[in-house]
């Protein structure tokens, strides 16, 4: 008898896969039948692959998790199967058996990382052990059937260079980018959902030195720092009894006993916006984030409105106060109707004008010519200001390769 010691339901889902999903798939499978002491008959015809795919991988969808084309995986029941290639939704032939069998897979994804999902809490977020993000809701709340949502994990490293390339951003966004890690600004990424925000995050933090100690903080985690000294927190759920919950509030606050260089947090969605702006205006400069916003002035109201709901008593002025002091930078990423996603926008804040936040644009991109649902055409302009944030570049001694940015 074959006896696996494993440390958790990922290790074991990691060695099944690898076991059964090797050579000699049919003797091994066979092996595992007379093992559980179930009698197959020779005859039945068995599709070895759907079976595997059910016992230890995602079922029928398996395959589209080897397709590095695909960047989502979007199931609306057992009928429906879209995959999203270069930005675009197509509908694939995939389907499952019935509603039951969408609701076992996900629940297997939910039980791997310690969560669960049913009739009684229909709704999660999970993640594969590839990093690839998961949203599950159930029914009666999905009224068509049990849903499916996967954002993949990117296998093949995303950075600034290859996002130049790409006409992602440009050849100047990069540089001032990779400066404004280099001066340890506070940036704040915002964007729509699917705009490319975490990719983007991702890719900045590459240009972090690896001697800083960096505490992550996630709901689902999805970050792939490269640096050794990383320390990843995820938050958790309540339990049935309503019991047991740990939040991105009380992992931002705990993460600043941590002695962090710097703190990323994997998306503001609520009142830990006003525990992120205290850790960045009391020596964890450097700090990175993202928030749901369509524009970098929508992004500082969605701050001020998260700031209140964890501290309803603080007057509307000492927030922006704080905002403005805070953040350094908003990098605004738009998914556009080409299907390509690019940064629109790179604001700083240079300050208050009485009540107001004052902000100046870096770089903008510019819609021109004939655009058409294909192709978006435009350029990427930069603005003849000086930056705000100059003197602090020639603090850390970069202020030439900043002001060399301008000057082309």
């Amino acid at each position: 008898m074959l006896i696996l010691a494993v440390r958790n339901m990922d290790q074991y889902n990691a060695l099944t896969r690898e076991l059964f999903f090797a050579n000699n798939n049919v003797k091994r499978f066979k092996t595992l039948v007379s093992m559980s002491r179930v009698k197959v008959g020779l005859e039945v015809p068995v599709d070895l692959d759907a079976i595997l795919n059910d016992m230890f991988g995602v079922g029928p969808i398996e395959p589209l998790l080897a397709d590095d084309t695909v960047t989502d995986i979007l199931v609306n029941g057992p009928d429906q199967v879209y995959v999203e290639r270069a930005g675009r939704l197509e509908l694939t032939s995939l389907k499952f058996r019935d509603n039951a069998h969408v609701t076992s897979v996900a629940q297997r994804i939910a039980a791997a990382v310690g969560r669960r999902v049913d009739e009684s809490s229909p709704m999660v977020d999970a993640r594969l052990a590839d990093g690839s993000r998961v949203n599950v809701v159930l029914p009666p709340i999905a009224m068509r059937g049990a849903s499916i949502s996967i954002r993949k994990f990117a296998k093949r490293d995303i950075t600034l260079a290859r996002m130049a390339n790409q006409g992602n951003i440009s050849h100047g966004m990069l540089q001032v980018l990779k400066i404004a890690c280099a001066c340890r600004l506070n940036i704040v990424i915002s964007g729509g959902t699917g705009s490319g925000k975490t990719t983007l995050l991702n890719a900045l933090s590459q240009h972090i030195e690896e001697h800083e100690r960096i505490v992550t903080i996630e709901d689902a985690a999805e970050l792939q720092l490269l640096q050794p000294h990383v320390v990843s927190l995820e938050t958790r759920p309540e339990n049935t009894e309503g019991l047991g919950g740990i939040s991105q509030r009380d992992l931002v606050r705990n993460a600043l006993r941590m002695r962090p260089d710097r703190i990323i947090l994997g998306e503001i969605r609520g009142a830990e916006a006003f525990d992120v702006l205290q850790a960045m205006n009391t020596g964890h400069d450097g700090s990175m984030t993202t928030i749901h916003a369509n524009s970098p002035r929508d992004a500082i109201s969605r701050l001020e409105s998260m700031v209140m709901m964890a501290n309803a008593n603080l007057q509307l002025l000492s927030i922006r106060r704080q905002i403005a002091s805070a953040v350094h930078l908003f990098v605004q990423v738009e998914r556009m109707r080409d299907g390509v996603r690019r940064v629109t926008r790179i604001t700083e804040i240079v300050g208050m004008e009485g009540e107001v936040v004052i902000t100046q644009d870096m770089f903008a991109f510019r819609q021109e010519g004939d655009t058409t649902r294909d192709a978006v055409k435009g350029v990427f302009e930069a603005s003849s200001l000086r930056p705000a944030f100059a003197p602090r570049a020639a603090y850390y001694g970069v202020e030439d390769a900043l002001t060399e940015v301008f000057r082309q």
